[in-house]
């Protein structure tokens, strides 16, 4: 499926380009290969400045929902998972902490990861604080079948907050949006996946002029954050759909997660990714302002995001802008009104749940300055550079690594 993590070696496939600017900043003298931790090795924790907003909130007292392929036993996650529900059909073994491909785990682990592992020198989530509720379902949607429905709709009537959709699909379901309407009048945030799409090449200029890709959904469903991926210099990632879809963007390049059915850590990538940490900067929020509502945790994102550097509002690549918890965490600003939902596309679905639609930019937060390009990334671009070169690649050995 479209957002299957392809597992890569460093350089290999069209994701890679926007690691060049780092290797022209710092060239190849970096730590020799495995000398850098696995925390050193999560670069969007370092350029995001995560050990900063920890101070203020880890994601405690707010539970993500992972509607995925059902989340693993693993040492990152343990103490993190609550017991949830499993929607996969009868046939399929196990239950919703049986994970056969291993995204859900990833994701999970994106999310809630307690670097406690190995040591305590073990992944670390971008929410190590939050709670983990795995519903488990399939990983194709057919409508009619409306499992994915059936998933959003237990999402909804949990303690969940958060409801993380890091898949996608390319057909709309009627069933679905209503799951996420339901959702939405319940205060739940929804984030879902915009995507991946094939570029015709990986350089700069030939991702910039890469048509628009298809919807999918329920990214494209009303009331639901698109998430877009960037990586490290802040630059879309060449697979990232774009279009109107796409709400805001986060990391989604070179991000470190469980093997699937291995010892260790691979690099994966696409906007499952990216949208597993906007839902753990969501869950910060939430926790540091635990009597907001979602349209105010929402808001707070939005308006405190890197905004392109077109000058829009909003453009098909990113959305709003690329989430930035470093700013939001510490310098909120007024979160606007707690009952109007700031995302445009939710008109239709919002007249229909009694909800008022509004901008995403009523309220605007202390900056540190705007663009695509600013500090946020730049800060940590150079680490990142020299870590991916001597350390991801050899990640898997970090544990008890098996053969790649």
């Amino acid at each position: 499926m479209a957002e299957a993590r392809k597992y890569r070696r460093f350089l290999r496939g069209t994701w890679a380009w926007p690691l060049v600017p780092a290797l022209l900043v710092v060239g190849v003298a970096g730590a020799p290969a495995g000398a850098a931790t696995v925390r050193e090795q999560q670069w969007h924790l370092t350029v995001m400045k995560a050990a900063d907003f920890w101070k203020v909130g880890t994601g405690k007292g707010v539970t993500v929902a992972v509607i995925d392929s059902g989340v693993g036993r693993v040492p990152e996650l343990e103490g993190q998972v609550l017991p949830g529900a499993d929607l996969a059909p009868d046939a399929v073994e196990g239950d919703e902490r049986t994970d056969r491909d291993g995204h859900g785990t990833s994701m999970a682990a994106i999310i809630a990861g307690t670097g406690k592992a190995a040591g305590g020198e073990g992944l670390s989530g971008l929410a190590p604080g939050a709670k983990i509720l795995p519903i488990r379902v399939p990983r194709e949607d057919v409508p009619g079948g409306s499992s994915w429905a059936a998933a959003i709709r237990r999402a909804a009537d949990s303690d969940a907050k958060v409801v993380n959709i890091s898949m996608s699909t390319p057909t709309a379901d009627p069933a679905r949006a209503d799951a996420v309407a339901y959702a939405l009048s319940k205060g739940k945030l929804v984030f879902a996946a915009v995507g991946e799409g094939a570029t015709t090449g990986t350089t700069p200029a030939a991702i910039a002029a890469k048509r628009p890709g298809e919807l999918r959904y329920p990214a494209a469903t009303p009331g639901v954050v698109g998430v877009a991926a960037v990586g490290p210099s802040g630059e879309p990632s060449a697979e990232s759909l774009t279009g109107p879809q796409v709400d805001m963007a986060a990391p989604g390049v070179d991000i470190l997660a469980p093997c699937a059915g291995k010892a260790g850590y691979c690099a994966s990538h696409g906007t499952g990714e990216a949208t597993a940490l906007a839902s753990a900067s969501a869950a910060l929020l939430w926790s540091a302002h635990p009597d907001w509502t979602g349209n105010q945790v929402l808001r707070v994102l939005l308006n405190t995001a890197g905004v392109p550097v077109d000058g829009s509002v909003r453009n098909d690549w990113i959305g709003y802008g690329v989430i930035r918890p470093r700013v939001a965490m510490p310098t909120p600003g007024a979160p606007g009104p707690a009952d109007v939902y700031p995302l445009p596309d939710f008109v239709s679905t919002a007249a229909a749940t009694g909800a008022d639609a509004g901008g995403p930019l009523t309220e605007s937060a202390p900056d540190e300055g705007s663009g695509l390009r600013d500090a946020v990334w730049w800060t940590g671009l150079g680490l990142a550079g020299v870590l991916v070169i001597g350390g991801v690649v050899t990640t898997v050995l970090v544990r008890r690594s098996t053969a790649d």
